[in-house]
């Protein structure tokens, strides 16, 4: 299934964390700190290169808690707006 975001949005893949540590120690879900990265899947068509230089494939760094989470076929994505991209890591 393809999903095209609308408006000024963009549809990401979070990236996972570890579960355990490099020395072997297990992570409880609820002691992870939440990194907020993910891969760039798609981009809406209203975007252009001026407006944000964000395209498919970039890794990046994103803020807020108003975005939408959804699965689909199996994998979690996630909806968030431009103006909550932070960063684009290189």
């Amino acid at each position: 299934m393809k999903i095209v975001p609308l408006g000024k949005r963009v549809l990401i893949k979070p990236i996972k964390e570890d579960e355990k540590t490099a020395s072997g120690i297990y992570i409880p879900e609820t002691a992870k700190e939440k990194k907020k990265q993910g891969i760039v899947v798609e981009t809406s068509a209203s975007m252009d290169a001026k407006e944000c230089p964000i395209k498919k494939g970039d890794t990046i760094l994103y803020s807020g808690y108003s975005f939408d989470e959804m699965d689909i076929d199996g994998e979690k994505y996630i909806v968030l707006d431009q103006k909550d991209i932070i960063a684009k890591i290189e």
